[in-house]
Parts: C-alpha cells; structure tokens; sequence
C-alpha cells in the first residue's frame, strides 16, 4: 500500500468514527490534499475542476493577493485586543461601503451566512420591527434564528419551535407580499433573496424587487436584502439588485467576501437602523467578530474583484457557459432536463426527476468535476465556478456536461426498459 493510499485510508476511517459516518461513504474514501486557483487536488493526485464551493469560489482557492493580505495581517496582529481600534477592520468597512448600494453606511463583520442572518434580525427587533415576512424556499442558514426565516419545512421542523411571528409567502408574489405588510404595518421586516440560489437558482419577476422595495417603505417596514450568494460579483453585477436600483436598510454579504480564504460575511446597515449598536456597542458581540484577519481578507477580494474586472469576467462568462449547459443538456439528453437558468455565474440545471440529480452530479465527480446540489430544490444542480476559468476549463467543463448526460440518458432508458419488462 502507498503512502498515499494509508493517508487516504486513515482520513476515511477518522472521519468516519469523528466527524460524519455518512459523508464518508458517500465519498468512498476520497479526500482532499490541497486547493489552488480553480482546481482541487485529492490525497490520490487526482485533480478536480471546482464549479462548486456553495458560491464561495469566485476567485477560486487561495488567490495570492487574499492569502498574501491574510498572512501579513496575522504576522501583525491576529485578534484584536477589543479595547483599542483596528486600523484594517475600518478599512474594509470602508472599501465594502464604497462598492455597497448608497445609503447603507454602517458594517459589522460577522463568521458566518446565518451569523448575518441573526444580527440582522436583532436590529430588526431593535428598529421595533418584531415580525418577519420572508419568502417560501428562501435559503438564510440553520441557526436557530436564521432557521426560522428560512422557508423549507424540512430543516425547520425538526427544531421547532422556532422563533414566532414569522410568516412565508411566496417569492415573487407581490399580492401576498403586500397583504402581509397590511398585517403587520409598521412592525415587520422582509427578508427577501435577489436570487433564490438555493431553491433551485430562481429568478424574479422583472421589477419584483423594486416593487418589494416600494411595498416595504408604504407600510413602513425594513427590507433586509440577503446577497450573501448572490453578491460581490457573482451574478455579473456587484449585487443582484442593482438592477432595479434596490437599497435595502440592511444588506447580507459572505461567500465571496473572503475570496474563500477565512470565514466572514458582513451586516451592511443604514445609520438609522444601526443607531442602538451605535449607541451601546455591547447590545451585539462576539469573541471572533470584527476579526482583523477577516477584514484583510475582505479588503484584499474587493480589490482583486475591481483590479481584475471579476465582475465584467462574471458576466461575460456567465453568459457563454449558460449557453453551453443549455445546447449540451438539450442535445444529449433530451426530455430529462426541465429548465437551465442563470445570472452570471450562478447555474442551475432542473432535472425532471430528482433521481437524476444524483445521477448526473457523481456522473460530473467521476468526470472530475465537482458540482452542488441545492439545499431547498433537489431537482436542481448549480454551477458555482470560479471567474477564472480558462479555456482549457471551459472545454474540461463542456465535455464533462455532454459524458454525464448521456450517462444519465441511458441510464434512465434502462431502468424504464426494465420497469417495462
């Protein structure tokens, strides 16, 4: 047995015993030695193309500048002492503000999607704002309070009760929106995805959002507006609502925020709206919140976004790898796939069977690409890839899609002629 094979070996059994039984089967042993630029490499010396990462890889792993700005801010100075200020921490607010829709003026740096999620319902709360209109398959973390607002029953079951006075409605309709508003006029706060990545990549209505906007100002209620997957660059605009010229009073960032490097996200507030944390900065903390190493990391991936022209890159690739995935799938399975949508590069690809999904995202592994299934949609695969592809990447990525769709073609016609049999 190589040394290889024993590494890999004692991993499956550690996490076997320690972390996840069930994750290590369903990945048969294989693990993880190193990541760079778009590409993962197993303990095997087999490498992958990472369109995957939950949306966080849009400068794909360990991007020189990130990992650069992260290792010389630890060198100085790692946690901060909480009693005096941190230069960096006030600098990547100010460069994340300067990139942020106008208006919102106040940041705090969080560890976590759903870590956003609850300071964004305690200032809420702190505004008067005790109940929540959020959306049917909305996607904003397992937390206690994040799961409360996250509308799929099948996580939030489980750990009832949740949080009261929250209330789901379906994305997109603005008749149920505004009749929940009239409900609770003046004491509700909406939560809403530009985007629902998690659902399946499901686009709005045009002027949706706007309207939201409108809706929430008319009836005297917050509009918290949660980009965490959907912003800094991803779908091809710095934040998906910029379209519509939407400006919430709060505004959710992560994934990206890092360049995938460290754990953050970012609450992004109105100077109203922060005005309690501003007034008693101890209403809301955390030991790791604010963290300078975090904050390096964010200032380095807004500059690296605008130095490199990610956004433009997003868009334009966005747009050319949409039109792969749909001649592909349309060619090579044919009545499998029910829609491919997309914005920039966030990609979902709904298959008519959730059975397919499966099929089709370990037909990509063998291929070795790595792709993700959607948490609130199992009949839908996104692809998340970095705004680095090559050329070299996209005919990798191409000819991965066209194998694994006829892989799962001619699976399906077995199973149909044996169920005809």
């Amino acid at each position: 047995m190589s040394a290889q094979q024993d590494d890999a070996e004692r991993t499956a059994d550690l996490f076997r015993r320690h972390v996840n039984r069930t994750w290590a089967v369903m990945m048969g042993g294989r693990s993880e030695h190193s990541a760079s630029g778009s590409y993962v490499y197993s303990n095997q010396g087999e490498r992958y193309l990472d369109c995957g990462g939950h949306g966080v890889l849009l400068l794909g792993h360990s991007h020189p500048a990130v990992v650069s700005a992260v290792i010389e801010q630890i060198g100085k100075q790692a946690l901060p002492s909480r009693f005096l200020l941190s230069p960096i921490v006030a600098e990547a607010a100010a460069r994340l503000i300067e990139v942020a829709p106008p208006g919102l003026e106040y940041v705090f740096f969080g560890t976590s999607g759903s870590d956003a999620v609850e300071i964004a319902i305690k200032l809420a709360r702190l505004s008067g704002r005790s109940r929540v209109i959020a959306m049917r398959d909305g996607f904003h973390g397992k937390t206690m309070g994040a799961l409360s607002v996250t509308g799929r029953n099948q996580f939030r079951q489980p750990f009832a009760p949740l949080l009261p006075q929250i209330e789901h409605v379906p994305f997109g309709d603005l008749l149920e929106l505004r009749r929940a508003l009239v409900a609770a006029r003046g004491q509700a706060c909406v939560f809403v995805e530009p985007i629902q990545a998690e659902a399946g990549v499901i686009l709005p209505p045009p002027g949706y959002l706007a309207s939201v906007a409108e809706a929430c100002r008319e009836h005297d209620a917050l509009l918290v507006l949660d980009e965490i997957q959907t912003g800094l660059g991803r779908t091809g605009s710095w934040w998906a609502a910029q379209g519509e010229s939407v400006v919430p009073d709060i505004l959710l960032a992560g994934k990206i925020l890092s360049g995938g490097v460290v754990p953050v996200s970012a609450v992004l507030a109105t100077t109203a709206v922060f005005e309690p944390i501003n007034h008693d900065p101890i209403l809301h903390s955390a030991t790791f919140a604010n963290s300078p190493v975090a904050a390096a990391a964010a200032k380095a991936t807004i500059d690296v976004i605008e130095q490199d022209g990610l956004v433009d890159r997003s868009r334009a690739l966005g747009e050319r790898l949409l039109d792969i995935v749909t001649k592909t799938l349309q060619t090579e399975c044919p009545g499998l796939v029910r829609a491919v949508r997309g914005s920039g590069l966030l990609i979902g690809i709904e298959f008519v069977a959730e059975a397919s999904v499966g099929e089709f995202v370990f037909e990509m592994f063998r291929q070795s690409v790595i792709c993700n299934f959607s948490l609130n949609a199992h009949s839908v695969v996104r692809l998340t890839p970095s705004a680095y592809l090559s050329e070299d990447d996209v005919t990798w990525l191409t000819e991965a899609l066209s194998h694994s769709a006829v892989a799962v073609a001619e699976r399906t016609t077995m199973n149909l002629q044996e169920v005809t049999l």
